[in-house]
Order: C-alpha cells, then sequence, then structure tokens
C-alpha cells in the first residue's frame, strides 16, 4: 500500500502556483499499481467545487497543497482493474469531503461501482473474508474505506475503523522493538476486526532515506507487529517511496509475508500447490539483506528503476512556517 499514492514529486501544481507540501511517491498511481501496489492511501476533499486530492493540514485543501481532482487517479484505478480482471484493489480515504453524496457521486463517474465489495458482505466481528477467487468471481475487486463513520450508512461506504485495525503512522510506527495502535484503532491484537494495516513510514519522508528504511528495518518492523497483533501478519503494509531500498525492499518482505501465511515457508516462491502447510520447496535466493529471523527467513533483492533522489528542503521550509503562521493567526 503507498502512503499518499498521489503525492507524486514532480507532479505539476496549478497554474501560477508552488505547491508547498510533502512527497510520498515517485511514479504515477498507473505505474504503482502496474509494479504490484494493491493498496492506496487518499486524502480527499473538498476544493474548487469538486474533489480533489490534497496533502494539507487542518482540514482545508489550499491551492499551494492541492494535487488534482479526485476522478483522474480514480479513472486510473478503473482502467487497472479492467484491464487485469483478476486483481483486487484496496482504497484508504482520509476524508475531509463533507459535499452531500459527495464520494458516491465520485466512484460512480469514475465507473467504479461495477466492482465495489459492498459494505453488507463485509465481516463486522473479525470473520474471515471470501477468498480471492471469490471476490473475483463476484466481481467485487474494489474495496473502499472512510475515515468518516456517518458515510456507512449515508454512502454505503465502510467506516475504516469497524473493519481495520491498524498501528501508528509516522515516527511512532517506525520505532524499532514497538508497534502501538493508532488512538482511532482497537488494540492490534483485537478479534472483531479483520484487517491490520501496518504503517511503516516516517513522519517526514525523504526519498534518500527510504532506501535505509525499506532494507533490514522493515522486516524487523513486521515482525515486531506481527507479534503486538497477537501472531497475525498484516494484509497491508504501508510506505513512502516503495521502489527504493539498498538490498531486499518492500517487494522481499512482501514475498516472506506471504510465504509464512500462505504455506509456512520463508518466501511465497517456496510454496508448493496442494502440500501441506510448512511444506517447501528448496529455493536459491541472493542473500542481500540480513534481517532477524522474526517470523521467517529473509532474503532477495528488489531493483530500484527511478530518478535520482530530491529533497524538497524549500517545500518543507516553507510547509512549516505556513503552518506555524496558521497556528498563530488562530490563536
Amino acid at each position: 500500500m503507498t502512503h499518499n499514492a498521489f503525492s507524486i514529486v514532480d507532479a505539476p501544481p496549478l497554474p501560477g502556483v508552488q505547491r508547498i507540501t510533502f512527497y510520498n511517491q515517485e511514479d504515477t498511481v498507473t505505474n504503482q499499481l502496474r509494479n504490484g501496489v494493491r493498496g492506496l492511501m487518499l486524502d480527499m476533499y473538498d476544493f474548487e467545487n469538486d474533489i480533489w486530492l490534497c496533502h494539507s493540514f487542518r482540514g482545508q485543501c489550499y491551492n499551494f497543497t492541492a494535487f488534482q481532482p479526485a476522478i483522474n487517479t480514480l479513472k486510473e484505478v478503473e482502467t487497472f482493474l479492467s484491464e487485469n480482471p483478476s486483481e483486487i484493489v484496496t482504497i484508504v480515504i482520509e476524508d475531509y469531503v463533507h459535499t452531500p453524496k459527495g464520494l458516491t457521486n465520485l466512484f460512480t463517474n469514475a465507473g467504479l461501482v461495477k466492482y465495489w465489495f459492498p459494505v453488507s458482505k463485509m465481516p463486522r466481528k473479525g470473520e474471515d473474508w471470501p477468498t480471492m477467487t471469490d471476490m473475483v468471481q463476484e466481481n467485487h475487486r474494489l474495496l473502499v474505506f472512510t475515515s468518516i463513520a456517518s458515510k456507512e450508512a449515508d454512502e454505503g461506504i465502510a467506516y475504516q475503523w469497524r473493519y481495520m485495525v491498524e498501528n501508528e503512522s509516522g515516527d511512532g510506527g517506525v520505532v524499532q522493538g514497538s508497534c502501538p495502535n493508532r488512538k482511532e484503532s482497537q488494540p492490534l491484537n483485537s478479534k472483531s476486526a479483520s484487517l491490520f494495516l501496518q504503517n511503516s513510514f516516517p513522519s517526514f519522508p525523504v526519498e534518500s532515506d527510504s532506501c535505509k528504511e525499506h532494507s533490514a528495518t522493515l522486516g524487523e518492523l513486521v515482525g515486531t507487529c506481527y507479534k503486538a497483533a497477537g501472531n497475525v501478519m498484516p494484509n497491508f503494509l504501508a510506505v513512502n517511496f516503495y521502489m527504493r531500498s539498498d538490498g531486499g525492499g518492500v517487494f522481499d518482505v512482501l514475498d516472506r509475508m506471504n510465504g509464512q501465511t500462505l504455506c509456512g515457508c520463508s518466501t511465497v516462491s517456496a510454496c508448493q500447490a496442494g502440500a501441506p502447510f510448512g511444506t517447501c520447496k528448496n529455493v536459491a535466493v541472493s542473500n542481500t539483506t540480513q534481517t532477524p529471523n522474526t517470523f521467517g527467513s529473509f532474503s532477495g533483492s528488489v531493483q530500484l528503476s527511478g530518478s535520482a533522489s530530491t529533497i524538497h528542503f524549500m517545500n518543507l521550509l516553507y510547509f512549516f512556517l505556513l503552518f506555524f503562521s496558521f497556528l498563530v493567526f488562530q490563536l
């Protein structure tokens, strides 16, 4: 899952406006999906008589924190689902939309309603979800969650905290040996929520630092949160700059998570169809990342293809100055 999937380095700002905000990803949502991302975190706001994706603060979108109308990104998701009929995508909305039926109209206009997983079929008390095969057969291939509770009854959009537990986001979620739950979330070991989203990104994103963040420490953090959740593997792993690592990387960690979950093996490539749980093939892997054996044996590599790291120090400085000026004004 890509944290702030829309907040893309070098995304063009509004005409005549210098964007002043943080960036979290490096390529388009279309490329993210093609590369294996299956979850998108999107911040949606009322803006310019429409619904926009905006990386802002205090629940307000400004022209210097706006990216683009949300329908543009949702149409990318629709194209991907149409072209890949066996794939499932999850969208988690940080929701600042107050227009009545705003999200309903947005997803309808994007052509995504035909893929919608209905709230009425979501497990409410921690039960198992349908298998992915069943979801594909029913064409229920889009899961959407909102941070506003009332929209479940009003618009049929699942209230995130009814179905999902989540660890602390930002710096609080990347402390080695610690995995506290977010204040909005039930405890990570709760049996009444059926999905687990692990946040693994710092409060202030820096492209070059993510290389280190996605190497050995990422596997250690997953192992810590796995134990904090009562030996339950995260369903989603949310990161910044998902392609970057010093060896191993996000996809290597995901392969190991899926191997442990699906067949009890150190990597998903060691699973054998129809074999008893724990029966694993011998798989030769390159040992590019040495990671403690917290819930399985970790190895592998991911190649990064992308632009050189760019750290937007001036944007960060302007953002802080503006943020504090707002605070002073409010006081």
